[in-house]
């Protein structure tokens, strides 16, 4: 007897749905891709050429899905972020494991009933998909600071830093996303709290960004490059970059420096081990896309779901985590907006900083 797959179905088929699906249609040998949604026409012709041949069953209707799609035990949700936390509550409402695509919701309220959703079904195995902690360079980074190789970890500079899209893209996209450190840095908040420990307490956060190349993002006060800083409490600060203007592709790079010694991650980015020797010089080439460089990341994140779910194991990343992500972003991006910095006492209540 073969042995048994999960059964899994996905709401959304953009950008990033697409790829989870093909992940569990293909390269996930524990799962078994049983239906689709989208309301989105265009995707789901999409779907007809790439997932029904295959007997992926394709639904315009999410509700209607995981409603009247027998067998279902899994909901993949990559549709857009507005809709991430209602459907997440309502395929745990129908007894469903759940990864969802990061972040959980732009509201920080919105993520929490999340997790409280999930916490009335505790045999439920509900993730939200950071994907970089799934990336074998992170997770033995991880590693060696935890086993002491640099002594305490104090300082955390990393940068999720986007290749320019001429198209207007992501001036489209910033009227649903939130703002940059809701989107692009909230990748780098959560590697903060996972290298310092997803316990550590945020004292203060502050944000400056610029608009270099996309001046229309001022309309729905996003900005294309921005830095931050993050204060924890107990010595420790995390300095965070990103942008949407890289010329030569994406670069994502991370530093943990300790009090003996630093780890980097992707410090020169590079697709491979080719070096081009050209007249110019020498070079090598980067990845284009956060997919070209995190695409192993994602494969191993839909291998560990589906295998938290059948063989009833732990998910590798905590839900709770995901709204302290949300909650230091959106502080960010309204450090970004108004020029103010942002103060919390050591339960995570925002305070006026002469209170502290």
């Amino acid at each position: 007897m073969a042995p048994p797959k999960l059964k899994v179905a996905l709401a959304g088929l953009g950008r990033m749905g697409k790829r989870h699906a093909l992940h569990f249609l293909d390269r996930t040998p524990r799962a078994e891709l049983v239906a689709a949604s989208s309301p989105d026409e265009a995707e789901l012709q999409w779907a007809k050429l790439h997932l029904e041949p295959y007997g992926v069953v394709l639904h315009a209707d999410y509700e209607e899905m995981i409603r009247e799609q027998g067998g279902v035990q899994a909901v993949v949700i990559a549709s857009v972020t507005s809709v991430h936390a209602e459907q997440a509550i309502a395929a745990i409402e129908r007894g469903l494991h759940v990864l969802v695509e990061k972040p959980l919701s732009t509201s920080v309220d919105v993520s929490q009933r999340v997790v409280d959703a999930a916490k009335k079904k505790p045999h439920l195995k509900v993730m939200c998909g950071f994907s970089r902690r799934f990336d074998a360079s992170y997770r033995d980074a991880w590693e060696k600071m935890d086993a002491g190789l640099i002594g305490r970890p104090s300082v955390f500079r990393s940068q999720t830093c986007d290749k320019l899209d001429p198209s207007g893209f992501f001036v489209a996209y910033s009227k649903l996303s939130a703002g940059i450190f809701v989107d692009c840095s909230i990748h780098d908040i959560d590697l903060a709290l996972w290298f310092f420990g997803q316990d550590s307490r945020v004292k203060s956060v502050v944000a400056s960004g610029i608009t270099a190349v996309e001046p229309a993002l001022l309309k729905t006060n996003d900005r294309d490059n921005a830095v931050g800083i993050i204060e924890f409490y107990g010595g420790r600060i995390a300095y965070l970059y990103c942008s949407r203007m890289m010329a030569a592709g994406q670069e994502d790079t991370t530093e943990i420096i300790g009090t003996e010694g630093k780890l980097t991650v992707n410090m020169q980015p590079q697709s491979n081990l080719v070096n081009i020797y050209e007249a110019s010089g020498i070079r090598r080439e980067i990845p284009a896309t956060y997919y070209g460089r995190f695409e192993q990341a994602f494969v191993t994140e839909a291998n560990e779901f589906t295998a938290a779910c059948l063989d009833d194991g732990k998910v590798p990343v905590k839900l709770a985590g995901a709204v302290q992500a949300v909650k230091i972003g959106c502080a960010l991006q309204e450090s970004l907006v108004n020029g103010e910095k942002i103060w919390f006492d050591e339960t995570g209540k925002r305070v006026e900083k002469a209170s502290l």
